[in-house]
């Protein structure tokens, strides 16, 4: 079920009503949640709740054993049971085909050639995020962070709950959980502002995102025959668009876990106002990199390691592992890999926490020099983003040399996307003056009058129905 579906459109409010006003007990406002999750998910395909409902079992299984043992063998031996069965199920869905191909590949290089079979399967929507969000549990009671949960409805309830199942934010149980087994109290406040984030999320995905891609998918289809104003505006088109749509899916999911009484984590924030690339790290796509950060690269050691050869390799694993994360191409891992080179000059100079405070704080205009770096950082992105839409390496190195090749200035394209362009300066000015706030629209009553907030609301609304496409489209990392 899409976020931006007529489908949810209805199930929204049937839920929130039937959770707030029928079902007003703990346990069984949990259950149901449980019960909708699992309906919002097999919405796509039922078989896939199979795997949901087998990583649970797992987890839940492997956390109790755990914590009735201290014999260091026997708990590592139940944590590798965990990682072994989610990374198992994750590595033949998503990871097979392209180690197979590969491997014969590699073969028929060499002039030998095998016999070999892949699986005809479709990668279950969501499945590295939820993989991700349940190995967080076991890895943390392993580590005697967190204890074991004794209510299964709970845990199951954290693993699948809907909002944030399908793409995020991935949550850690330390925080997620202890909000499913106390008791929650409507807020009429909490729920509002989650409408606000809720309205602001679709406006970037259906507004921007969704029309972006049109020019997007046109560009890279036929970028051979374009010339440099088209092909930099296809390349600018689709880092707004990815940003849209994958920002705009968190703002929805984290609005709309707010309207049930809960508070799922922070996963963008701001990130095209960064002014190195560590900074952009920290802004984009954070409950991703933080589990990295946490499960990763600190167990290897971190920054804290007894040699800059060390270092270099702790970054360069978790980029390139963050690049495979997101897909089975090499593609992915070429993008990681040049997020890698982009952020070790920072590291090694030790330079790479200098900008943890909101740029131009306090103030409307950055000064020059905050300006350029945020250039500077938006055009490496910019250009990572190359390979992260190709199809191959070769596509995205010959897209960038006709890019930079293919004078033929025409700025037809321009003119024809102005209302778009007009549509994303009013997404970069909204986000630049709430730039310190947790969304576009976490607008303060004192700042407008309820007036002013209405008309901009309604705006909002009417330009989200205006320019919904006919039938709407899946989010981008559906398919990571």
């Amino acid at each position: 079920m899409l976020f931006n579906s007529f489908e949810f459109a209805i199930f929204l409010p049937v839920v929130f009503l039937l959770y707030w006003f029928v079902f007003t007990e703990l346990k069984r406002q949990n259950l149901f949640l449980l019960a909708v999750s699992y309906l919002f998910y097999g919405w796509w395909d039922y078989r896939f709740l199979s795997l949901l409902i087998f990583s649970s079992v797992v987890d839940l299984l492997v956390a109790r054993r755990m914590s009735k043992t201290e014999h260091p063998k026997k708990r590592k031996g139940l944590l590798a049971v965990s990682l072994i069965s989610n990374l198992g199920l994750l590595g033949v869905f998503k990871y097979y085909n392209f180690f197979v191909g590969e491997l014969v590949a590699a073969f028929s290089s060499i002039g030998v050639e095998m016999n070999t079979w892949t699986l005809n399967i479709i990668l279950p929507v969501g499945i590295s995020f939820y993989t991700f969000q349940t190995l967080s549990y076991t890895i943390d009671v392993f580590r005697k962070k967190i204890e074991p949960v004794n209510d299964w409805i709970s845990f199951f309830a954290y693993v699948s709950f809907f909002p944030q199942l399908v793409a995020g934010p991935i949550e850690r149980a330390a925080r997620l959980i202890p909000q499913f087994v106390k008791p929650r109290v409507f807020d009429y406040a909490q729920a509002r502002d989650g409408l606000q984030q809720i309205l602001w999320g679709l406006f970037k995905k259906v507004v921007i995102a969704d029309n972006c891609a049109v020019f997007v998918n046109a560009t890279f289809a036929g970028y051979a025959e374009l010339d440099t104003v088209s092909l930099a505006l296809g390349t600018f088109f689709f880092s707004i668009q990815i940003y849209c749509d994958f920002s705009g899916y968190s703002d929805i999911a984290i609005g709309t876990a707010r309207l049930f009484g809960f508070n799922l984590m922070r996963n963008f924030a701001f990130p095209y106002f960064s002014r190195d690339i560590a900074e952009f790290w920290r802004r984009w796509h954070i409950s991703l990199s933080t589990w990295f950060r946490d499960y990763l690269y600190i167990p290897l050691g971190g920054s804290r390691v007894d040699s800059k050869a060390r270092l270099v390799f702790n970054v360069a694993v978790i980029f390139l592992v963050s690049g495979f994360w997101h897909g089975a191409n090499w593609t992915f891992i070429v993008w990681g890999g040049l997020h890698a080179l982009y952020f070790l000059p920072g590291i090694l100079r030790g330079t790479n926490r200098r900008h943890l405070n909101t740029v131009a704080a306090n103030k409307f205009f950055p000064t020059i020099s905050e300006f350029f770096n945020m250039i500077v950082t938006f055009s490496l992105v910019v250009i990572a983003w190359i390979f992260f839409r190709a199809e191959t390496i070769g596509q995205a190195l010959d897209y960038l040399f006709r890019m930079g090749t293919s004078f033929d200035f025409s700025f037809r394209p321009v003119q024809k996307n102005a209302v778009l362009l007009l549509g994303i300066f009013i997404l970069i000015f909204v986000e630049w003056l709430q730039r310190s706030k947790e969304h576009g629209f976490q607008i303060e009553k004192s700042s407008l009058n309820k007036v002013s907030r209405g008309m901009i609301y309604l705006t909002t609304a009417l330009a989200i129905l205006l320019f919904a496409p006919k039938n709407p489209s899946v989010f981008i990392y559906f398919q990571f």
